[in-house]
């Protein structure tokens, strides 16, 4: 699900602490995409935090990879699935799109004679 949120990414590379801001680009029960300034290796455990609500949870890098303008897309996998992190509800896995039900069509007024 496409959804930008303010996220923090804090984590330990070369025994050195980091922090940096980033927003999300997609979100998932399992995870999310980021872009980020700093280069992460696949398998690096990193801890997401949702500054809305100061929830912080333990995440692995799963890809790094294009990098344009400074930044690389990050994907984080959330070492257990929580889908309450976003507090946002997603649909269950086995939705069909084309079930969704759209709002009725707007009834027109009978025509004045």
């Amino acid at each position: 699900m496409q959804l930008a949120i303010t996220e923090l990414v804090r984590g330990k590379m070369r025994g050195e602490e980091f922090e940096e801001q980033t927003g999300t680009i997609s979100v998932s029960a399992n995870g999310c995409l980021v872009l980020l300034r700093r280069l992460l290796e696949r398998g690096q455990q990193v801890h997401l935090v949702n500054p809305q609500t100061t929830e912080e949870l333990p995440c692995r890098v799963v890809y790094s990879g294009r990098r344009e303008k400074g930044k690389s897309e990050v994907v984080l996998e959330f070492i257990e699935a929580s889908p309450l992190f976003w507090r946002i509800a997603f649909p269950p896995a086995d939705w069909d799109p084309r079930e969704r039900k759209l709002p009725p069509e707007p009834k027109s007024e009978p025509k004045a004679s």
